[in-house]
């Protein structure tokens, strides 16, 4: 037993110092990753669909603390078997820190913190929609080659204030805070979004990443 022990603190030590070595060399690292989210809901004939994409830039400012920004798509739909009600196309400007664990080998967690910008306007009814706020996420980055990776992430907490501004001048502001929670929109956007969690992006996203 006392065999078995000792060589299980050898490995973990080598795994370990392998890890610290491989995470040195990122520090000056330059990475270029796109993230994409999706989600679709369906209550009765009425179908919520929302798509989001964004591309991201950053670098590792130590071996484990990335520094970078996001520019990207969000597109929000509303049908039914009426037709389109709602149909939002959305600019996200996103600005973000990570820090990083090795778990084990290739795989890591990180957690991120983000200051997502967003505005756009919905289509049907030329409402200009302005979004800003605070993004807490957590997710795994698998190293399949050192300049290659996939990552998954999800949001743990969001603070957002949602601007709706209706074509007659009319302005609703919306304040939000959630745990965890699951984006849901508001279909036709009108007043009634003050009684529901009015964040714009998908809670759930996987992307591809270079590093060079």
């Amino acid at each position: 037993m006392k065999k078995i022990v000792t060589l299980m603190s050898v490995v973990l030590i080598g795994l370990t110092a392998k890890a610290q070595e491989g995470s040195q060399g990122l520090k000056g690292t330059w990475f270029a990753t796109s993230q994409f989210g999706y989600q679709q809901t369906k209550t009765a004939d009425e179908k919520n669909t929302s798509l989001s994409v964004l591309p991201i830039v950053g670098t590792f400012v130590t071996p484990s603390v990335v520094v970078g920004a996001g520019v990207g798509y969000i597109n929000i739909k509303a049908e039914s078997d009426a037709g389109t009600a709602a149909k939002t196309d959305l600019i996200v400007i996103q600005p973000l820190v990570r820090k990083y664990w090795n778990i084990a080998g290739s795989l890591y967690f990180f957690g991120q913190a983000a200051l997502p910008v967003i505005t756009g306007k919905e289509k049907e009814s030329e409402l200009k929609v302005n979004q800003f706020g605070l993004s807490v996420s957590g997710g795994f980055d698998y190293f399949i080659t050192k300049n290659f990776s996939v990552e998954f992430s999800y949001d743990l907490a969001n603070f957002t204030t949602t601007t709706l501004e209706s074509k007659n001048g009319e302005k609703t502001t919306v304040t939000n805070f959630g745990l965890a929670h699951v984006a849901n929109v508001d279909p036709f956007y009108n007043t009634a979004l003050a009684g529901s969690n009015p964040n714009l992006t998908s809670p759930l996203s996987f992307g591809f990443k270079f590093l060079f």
